[in-house]
C-alpha cells in the first residue's frame, strides 16, 4: 500500500497507481473545522496545524496545502488587506499604482509577516505526518503582479511592456524565493497558484507569464520537489501554454472540462488535477451529490496521471459530511459500485422568471461571482464596475451575486450564465471571465442606456386618427389635434381616416363622426425572439 506522499508523486510521473490520489484544498475551511473566523486561523501558527490535523483525521487525503491565501506575499510587500470571517482577506490597494517604486520593493525572507507562520506549520506538520504530501501554496507571479500594481496591468500590457516585464520578474523572482521556502520546511510539493491568468489569452500569456513561471518550476524541479500550476476560471485558451511552462501538474476547476486537459496534459506527460464543483455539488449540495461529482471526475480522469480535487479553495462552510463522502467513493471501491448503481435524484432549481427583467428605468449591472472576498478574479471584476459606477450615478445601479448562496446560484441559472465571474447589463450576458477594460464597460453600459433611451421614446410615440367624412369639422378637428401636439411636445401623428370600412373597423359607426381614435406603440421585445406564450402574455395584459 502506497503513502499518500508515494501516490502523488507516482500520479505526477504519469504512472498508474492503486487509487486515484485525493487532494482536499483546505484553507480556511480548516478554520471551519475548528469553530473559528477565517482571520483567526490564518493568523496563527498553531491554527492551522490543528485546523489541517481535522481535515487529514475526516478527509483521509494523500496530499493537502499547509495554507491556501494568496494574499501572504502581498501583504509583506506592502499591499494592505481586507479581513473577513469566512474568506481569506482581499487586497486592498495596489503599492506600485500608488506610486511607490518597484526598486524599493525587497525579495521577502522566511521571517517576514506571515510567511514565518506558514513555514512554521509547515514544518511541524510535515514532521507528525510523513506520509502526507503537504503543498506549499506560492502566489503565481501575474497574480502578485496585479495585486501590487492593481487592474492598470491589463493597460500597462501595451503601453508599458518594458515595464510590466519588470514587474514579472520581481515576482518571478518572490515565486522561486518562496518555493525554495516551503521545501525547505518539508513539503515535496509546491503550487503555482496564478488565477488571473484566466483573463488574458494565449498571446498575451506566452508573452507576460511564460518567460516568468518556467523558471520557477525549473527552480523546483532543481530543488528535487514536485511542481503544480493551479489556475481557476475560463483558462481553457491558456492550457496549451501553462504546459510549455513545464509544471509536473496543472490543476483547474470546473469551468474548464476535465477531458480537455486530460487530452492536453497527458500526450505531454503532465500530470492533472481537478474539478469537483464547489458551490453547487460542494457547498450547497448533499453528500450523494458529491458522491456522484467525485464519480464522474474519477471516470473522466482515470488512473494515471490524476488528482482528484476541488476547482480551487474550499468554501469556509463546505459540510464536512460532502468532503466526507468523497473520501469514500476514492478510497472505497464497493462505495464507488453503490454510487453507479443509484437512481439520479435530480432537483432542478426554480428558475426566476427574467421575462421582463431590465425593463426598469435604470440599467442594472450584475456580477455573479463565486465570492469577491475569496476569488482574486472576482474581487477584480467587481473593482472594475465599482470603479465605473461614478460616471452613471443615478442611472445605473450594480450587485454581486455570490453563488456560495443558494439564491444567486438560482439566479446565475436563470439567466444561463455558465461561468464566474461574470457581467450581465440588464440580464444579457456582456462580459464572461474577462475583466473588461475600463473603456468597454463604459461603453457596454452607455450602449445600454442608449438603448433604453430609445425604447422609452418608442413607448411613448402615438397616432391620432381622425375619423369622419373629411369635411369642416373633421377639418377642424384634425387642426386641434395638431396644435395639442405641437403645445405638448409629443411624438404623436395626426392623420385622417374617411373610407367608411376602416372607420367601421374601429368600432365607430357613421352617425358616431367625426371622432379621434389614440394609438400607441409599446416596444414589447428587442434583440431576441419571444416563445409564442411570452406573446400571448402581452395580448392578456392588453385585453
Amino acid at each position: 500500500m502506497l503513502t499518500g506522499k508515494e501516490r502523488l508523486r507516482t500520479a505526477f510521473r504519469c504512472e498508474a497507481v492503486d487509487h486515484v490520489p485525493w487532494v482536499p484544498f483546505v484553507g480556511c475551511h480548516g478554520g471551519a473545522l475548528l469553530g473559528l473566523t477565517a482571520t483567526d486561523y490564518l493568523k496563527s501558527e498553531q491554527r492551522l496545524i490543528e485546523g489541517v490535523e481535522a481535515a487529514i483525521a475526516r478527509y483521509q487525503p494523500d496530499g493537502i496545502p499547509v495554507v491556501f491565501d494568496l494574499q501572504i506575499e502581498a501583504e509583506v510587500l506592502g499591499c494592505e488587506l481586507n479581513w473577513a470571517d469566512q474568506t481569506p482577506p482581499s487586497v486592498r490597494n495596489h503599492p506600485l499604482a500608488l506610486g511607490h517604486p518597484l526598486e524599493a520593493l525587497r525579495i521577502p525572507t522566511p521571517e517576514c509577516g506571515r510567511i514565518q507562520v506558514a513555514l512554521a506549520a509547515a514544518n511541524e506538520l510535515c514532521r507528525r505526518h510523513p506520509e502526507v504530501a503537504f503543498y506549499g501554496l506560492v502566489t503565481g507571479p501575474f497574480t502578485l503582479a496585479l495585486h501590487l500594481l492593481g487592474t492598470d496591468i491589463f493597460m500597462k500590457m501595451f503601453d508599458a511592456p518594458d515595464y510590466v516585464g519588470r514587474v514579472m520578474g520581481f515576482c518571478r523572482d518572490v515565486c522561486s524565493a518562496l518555493s525554495g521556502y516551503y521545501l525547505d520546511a518539508g513539503c515535496p510539493i509546491v503550487a503555482m497558484v496564478d488565477p488571473m491568468t484566466s483573463q488574458i489569452g494565449p498571446d498575451q500569456f506566452r508573452e507576460f507569464v511564460l518567460p516568468f513561471a518556467t523558471p520557477v518550476f525549473e527552480h523546483i524541479r532543481q530543488r528535487g520537489g514536485l511542481s503544480s500550476f493551479f489556475v481557476c476560471g475560463h483558462a481553457q485558451q491558456n492550457v496549451d501554454a501553462m504546459c510549455d511552462c513545464r509544471p509536473d501538474n496543472i490543476s483547474v476547476d470546473e469551468n474548464i472540462p476535465l477531458q480537455y486537459v486530460r487530452d492536453v496534459c497527458l500526450p505531454r506527460g503532465i500530470s492533472f488535477g481537478g474539478n469537483l464543483q464547489l458551490t453547487s455539488v460542494l457547498l450547497l449540495g448533499k453528500p450523494l451529490d458529491a458522491q456522484r461529482n467525485a464519480l464522474a471526475c474519477l471516470e473522466i480522469g482515470g488512473e494515471r496521471g490524476f488528482v482528484l480535487a476541488p476547482g480551487c479553495d474550499l468554501p469556509y462552510a463546505t459540510p464536512p459530511q460532502n468532503l466526507e463522502a468523497v473520501a469514500q467513493v476514492v478510497l472505497d471501491p464497493y462505495q464507488r459500485e453503490v454510487v453507479k448503481a443509484s437512481v439520479a435524484e435530480r432537483s432542478d432549481d426554480d428558475r426566476l422568471d427574467m421575462r421582463e427583467y431590465g425593463q426598469a428605468d435604470k440599467v442594472i449591472v450584475d456580477i455573479i461571482t463565486l465570492d469577491s472576498e475569496a476569488c482574486a478574479p472576482c474581487q477584480y471584476m467587481v473593482d472594475a464596475v465599482k470603479q465605473v459606477s461614478p460616471e452613471f450615478e443615478g442611472i445605473v445601479v450594480w450587485r454581486e451575486h455570490k453563488i456560495k448562496y443558494r439564491e444567486s446560484l438560482v439566479f446565475m441559472t436563470s439567466l444561463m450564465v455558465r461561468n464566474v465571474p461574470t457581467i450581465c447589463i440588464d440580464g444579457e450576458i456582456r462580459f464572461v471571465s474577462r475583466i473588461p477594460p475600463r473603456d468597454q464597460l463604459i461603453a457596454a453600459i452607455q450602449d445600454r442606456i442608449n438603448e433604453k433611451f430609445r425604447m422609452k421614446i418608442a413607448r411613448r410615440k402615438a397616432s391620432l386618427y381622425v375619423l369622419g367624412d373629411g369635411g369642416p369639422e373633421c377639418q377642424e378637428l384634425v387642426q386641434r389635434c395638431e396644435r395639442a401636439v405641437a403645445e405638448l411636445g409629443a411624438d404623436a401623428r395626426v392623420s385622417t381616416r374617411t373610407d367608411p370600412a376602416v372607420i367601421a373597423s374601429y368600432g365607430v359607426a357613421p352617425v358616431q363622426t367625426p371622432a379621434v381614435v389614440m394609438a400607441r406603440y409599446v416596444l414589447k421585445s428587442t434583440r431576441r425572439i419571444p416563445e409564442v406564450a411570452i406573446i400571448k402574455e402581452w395580448l392578456k395584459g392588453d385585453q
